[in-house]
C-alpha cells in the first residue's frame, strides 16, 4: 500500500482540458469539501465556460503553464491523446499527483519512463480505466469461474456516426492508433487472463482526407494469451457503421458469459441466469472517489501499473502487426 500522507485540505486540483470530461470532473470536484479546483486549462472559450460554472478562479490557454503552478498538488489531464505523456511528465517533474484519463502515452517505452518517474518522485499516477468499475467487468469477475477452463474471448464495440464531427477523434495524429486510443478494450481482457504471447491486427481507415481525418475505421486484434486463451478485440466507429454494438463474450469447458451492452447471461449445464449490469453512468465519480481514498487514507486504486503497461506493450504490437501484416510474438 502506497502512503502519500496528503494531511492538508482541501486539496488543490488543477484541470488540463476542456471537453466533455474535463466538465464531467470539475462537477465531481466541486461536490466534494476536501477539493478545491484551482486552475483550468484548454480551449480558450470552453474552458472559461466550465470556469464560469465551477467557480474555478483561473484560466490558461496553455497546460505548460498549469502544471508548474505552486498551488496545485493534482494535475487531471483530459486533453487530446497526443498531449497525454508530455503533460503526464512535465506534472510528475514539477512535483504534482496526476490523473489522466487513457492512453497514458502512444508508445510503451514513454509510459514506462513516465511510471518509473512517479515511483521515483513518490508521486500517484493514477490511469483513468473506468471500464473496470462497470457492471460487466463486475459481472464476469464474479461468475468467470462458472465457465470453467476460459478457452475463448471476444469484445467488440462499433459506433455509428453521421456524419463524422470535425473532431481531434477521428484525427490519427491526435488520437492516435485505434487500439492504444482504445486501449480500454485490451486492458478489460488483460486484466481477466493475464499475459499476451502474440498479436495480428488489422486496421482500415476510409475518408476523403486521410491521413489526417478519417470517416470511418475497423481495427480488428486476435490476442493469443500465455494461458492459451484467443480473444478477438474489435473497434469500430463512423460513418460506414449503422448498427451500434457492445459485445463481451467468454467461452469456457463449463459455460459462457455473454453480454450485448449491459444485458447479459451466465450459461452452463445447468441452464441460464439472466444478469443485469446496470447503467454505466457513475464511473468517473467511483473513479474519482477511489483516487481521493488512495490519496488521503492510502487505500489502494483499482488499477495497476502492470496491467496497464502490458495492454500498452499489446497495442504496440498490434500496431506493428498491422504496419507489416505480420504477427508479432511479444
Amino acid at each position: 500500500m502506497t502512503s502519500y500522507a496528503i494531511s492538508h485540505q482541501p486539496l488543490r486540483v488543477g484541470i488540463v482540458g476542456s471537453g466533455f470530461v474535463a466538465k464531467l470532473r470539475a462537477e465531481i470536484f466541486s461536490q466534494d469539501p476536501r477539493i478545491t479546483v484551482v486552475a483550468i486549462a484548454g480551449n480558450s472559450e470552453k474552458a472559461q465556460a466550465i470556469a464560469q460554472e465551477f467557480a474555478i478562479p483561473n484560466v490558461h490557454q496553455y497546460w505548460s503553464e498549469l502544471v508548474v503552478r505552486p498551488d496545485i498538488d493534482l494535475v487531471v489531464i483530459c486533453n487530446v491523446n497526443r498531449d497525454h505523456g508530455a503533460v503526464v511528465g512535465q506534472a510528475l517533474r514539477s512535483g504534482k499527483h496526476v490523473i489522466v484519463e487513457y492512453p497514458l502515452s502512444f508508445n510503451l517505452a514513454e509510459a514506462e519512463e513516465l511510471v518509473k518517474l512517479a515511483q521515483q518522485q513518490n508521486l500517484m499516477l493514477h490511469v483513468e480505466h473506468i471500464e473496470l468499475l462497470g457492471g460487466v467487468h463486475q459481472l464476469v469477475m464474479e461468475h468467470l469461474a462458472k465457465v470453467g477452463k476460459p478457452f475463448y474471448a471476444r469484445y467488440s464495440t462499433k459506433s455509428p456516426q453521421r456524419p463524422v464531427p470535425d473532431k481531434w477523434t477521428y484525427k490519427p495524429d491526435l488520437f492516435g492508433f485505434p487500439l492504444t486510443a482504445a486501449v480500454s478494450r485490451l486492458n478489460r481482457i488483460i486484466v481477466l487472463f493475464g499475459k499476451v504471447r502474440a498479436v495480428s491486427c488489422q486496421l482500415r481507415y476510409r475518408g476523403d482526407h486521410l491521413p489526417h481525418h478519417f470517416t470511418s475505421c475497423v481495427c480488428n486484434a486476435q490476442l493469443q494469451f500465455e494461458n492459451g486463451v484467443l480473444a478477438d478485440v474489435s473497434y469500430s466507429k463512423g460513418e460506414d457503421f449503422w448498427q451500434p454494438e457492445r459485445v463481451m463474450e467468454l467461452q469456457g469447458s463449463q459455460g459462457a458469459l455473454i453480454f450485448s451492452g449491459d444485458k447479459g447471461k451466465l450459461i452452463t449445464g445447468d441452464g441460464e441466469m439472466e444478469l443485469d449490469a446496470g447503467t454505466t453512468r457513475g464511473l468517473f465519480k467511483k473513479d474519482t472517489e477511489n483516487v481521493f481514498s488512495h490519496l488521503f487514507t492510502g487505500t489502494p486504486l483499482y488499477t495497476n501499473h502492470e496491467s496497464i503497461l502490458h495492454s500498452f506493450a499489446v497495442a504496440n504490437a498490434a500496431e506493428k502487426s498491422a504496419t507489416t501484416n505480420q504477427i508479432v510474438i511479444l
